[in-house]
């Protein structure tokens, strides 16, 4: 996210800098309506890697090339906004985030302080770490991905100097980071976070300075290539999908749409209509600090409201963004670049960015310093996946694993078997629980974001599981098979139900959970922040149940199969439980069970099971 104030300035990137901060900005607060806003990103990376190249290679070839120069530069262009944001961002979060959460938040302080927030988020990475709404420097792993580069690059560009050897490095290098991004797109986490497969963006923009690649002189082709690269990025913005494999190829049409408006623009009279306006270019000019207040504000916000923020308050947080960009702009970026560089300022602006990263690593050490709330607020949402789950076993990320370990089938009589996904595995503790005081065995069957369906509808690598396990459970023959899962009851599962009463099996449909519009700990934050008391036993906060009654009646079908709902349990008419009798939350997100929730609604449930289970083909 540089500014070209290096050499010739173009209005017209400035502009492109505001599309793209403004697709990433409208993701963030409308999803619904922009679902590939994501990609501006990938626009930020080409141009970086353009404008650097740019700068980079004409003090090469002047002789002028200095890498203290530079990296000065850079501190002076990044540090003053990080700053500010950072020490906003500890700030309010001393406030408004429980002590696990604001740990997590030490530690993303003090990773995004020597811009190494990529790589945090990517070792933190996985099914159940904490969601994008409870990690306020989330977005900040592409600024990481960035400061390596600006670390990397000048290095190669002091050993190589000429550009036809740099142009080559950078399509060696482009080549193979994008083969490699789309060689490991199953390993999604990788792919997205790392700088390794994020490389080939930046590399483009390298080729563009590189090559000194001339604008058509006809301006009628000028405006052609960017109208179809425009045209390009707003598909992208619209069409692209979060749960999309990304980058990998994908990425290729943000960059390529970016590369044409950055080749074109300079005599192209819609690139002048379109991105040089002094609306675009001022938001281009704000884009860096716009990027980085945007995100923390919008979780912010969401953590002190009860319920998900509306369009109206997203609409609002969203202005508060832009006015504090602006603030921070007028205020504090243009004062710092427009004065001469001294080392007085050098050392500020590194110190206080050492500073917030000791603080970070200070909120690390005491653990969230959990004294800051009561001890029934902590305890209330002290939650988290049960061991007992067996994440990596019977739980599978189906992404990476297929065999289920040995240990997830027991022999003991009558044998109860759970298949579905990974709410199916939050059974487990209560089913524990029971089995601690009855005799019988378990086997489970279970997978992330798997319903127990032997339909068309859910994914391929999912369909694939459902078949095995549908043979494991043949060759079994259990005396009880529990389905349970979070999604829409379809003809799918009334096909598992069948398989299953072929193997001579009893079949319980256990309906889904209560979903939570947002999830408990943050209810019970919330809550506390803005009245100061604990959340009621029960609430109001839940998406409605539409499965009962479909699923009910589309899956009994006789003696061998019952539905249970697991809402008449634990919601009422005056809303769902939110804590167990023992004070402990019934879920541990929106839709989890917590192990205290998991052993309520079994024990609840505990003699229909038992007495399914040993009805069984007379097996006891």
């Amino acid at each position: 996210m540089v500014v070209a104030r290096h050499g010739a300035y173009r209005a017209d990137i400035d502009g492109l800098r505001a599309v793209a901060v403004t697709a990433v900005v409208l993701f963030h607060a409308f999803p619904e309506y922009v679902p590939g806003g994501f990609a501006g990103v990938d626009v930020f990376f080409v141009i970086s890697g353009y404008l650097i190249s740019q700068i980079l290679f004409t003090d090469a070839e002047n002789g002028r090339f200095s890498l203290r120069r530079f990296y000065t530069r850079r501190i002076r262009r990044l540090f003053p906004a990080l700053s500010v944001v950072l020490a906003f961002v500890i700030l309010v979060g001393w406030f408004v985030l429980l002590p696990e959460p604001l740990a997590r938040l030490g530690a993303q302080i003090a990773a995004s302080s020597v811009f190494a927030a990529n790589i945090y988020f990517w070792l933190q990475a996985g099914y159940f770490s904490p969601g994008s709404h409870s990690l306020p420097l989330l977005h900040l792993w592409s600024l990481g991905v960035e400061e390596q580069f600006y670390v990397a690059w000048p290095l190669i560009v002091m050993a190589l100097l000429t550009r036809r050897r740099l142009v080559a490095v950078a399509i060696g290098v482009g080549a193979a980071s994008f083969f490699l991004s789309v060689l490991l797109a199953d390993r999604q986490d990788f792919d997205f976070y790392s700088p390794f497969t994020r490389a080939w963006e930046l590399m483009a923009g390298v080729i563009l300075a590189g090559i000194r690649l001339q604008a058509p002189s006809k301006s009628w082709l000028s405006d052609a290539a960017v109208a179809i690269g425009l045209s390009t990025l707003v598909a992208c913005f619209m069409f692209l999908n979060p749960e999309d494999r990304y980058p990998s190829w994908r990425a290729a049409f943000p960059v390529a749409g970016t590369m044409l408006i950055i080749a074109a623009g300079r005599t192209s009279r819609l690139a002048s209509l379109a991105l040089e306006g002094r609306l675009a270019v001022y938001v281009g000019l704000i884009s860096y600090p716009l990027y980085l207040w945007h995100w923390p504000l919008l979780v912010f916000a969401a953590a002190v409201k009860f319920l998900p923020l509306t369009l109206l308050e997203r609409g609002i947080v969203v202005a508060a963004a832009v006015g504090a960009a602006t603030a921070t702009y007028e205020f504090l970026e243009r004062p710092i670049r427009l004065r001469e560089p001294s080392r007085i300022q050098f050392v500020a602006l590194a110190g206080s960015m050492l500073a917030i990263a000791a603080a970070g690593l200070v909120v690390i050490g005491g653990n969230g310093f959990e004294w800051r709330f009561p001890a029934e607020i902590r305890t209330a949402a002290s939650v988290g996946p049960a061991p007992s789950m067996r994440v990596g076993e019977c739980l599978l990320n189906l992404d990476s694993q297929t065999e289920f370990s040995d240990r997830c089938i027991e022999a003991p009589r009558p044998l109860i078997v759970v298949w579905g996904d990974s709410t199916a595995a939050s059974l487990m503790p209560g089913l524990r629980d029971l089995q601690s005081r009855e005799q019988f065995g378990l086997a489970q069957f279970t997978a992330n974001s798997c319903l127990p369906s032997l339909g068309s509808s859910v994914a391929s690598a999912c369909r694939a599981h459902n078949a095995r396990v549908a043979q494991l459970i043949n060759k079994l023959q259990p005396d009880l098979v529990i389905l349970h899962g979070f999604g829409a009851v379809d003809n799918g599962w009334k096909k598992a139900v069948e398989s299953i009463a072929e193997a001579n099996s009893n079949v319980i449909v256990l309906g889904p959970v209560p979903a939570w519009k947002r999830q408990l700990p943050d209810q019970v934050l919330s809550y506390y922040i803005t009245r100061r008391s604990l959340l009621p036993e029960r609430s109001s906060a839940f998406v409605a149940n539409l499965t009962d009654e479909v699923a009910s009646a589309a899956l009994f079908f006789g003696k061998q199969s019952v539905y249970i709902s697991s809402w008449r349990v634990l919601c009422g008419v005056d809303g769902c439980l939110t804590r167990t009798p023992g004070g402990m939350l019934t879920t541990y997100d929106t839709g989890h069970l917590s192990e205290q929730g998991s052993i309520f609604l079994i024990n609840a449930i505990a003699e229909q099971l038992l007495s399914t289970a040993r009805s069984a083909g007379g097996r006891s």
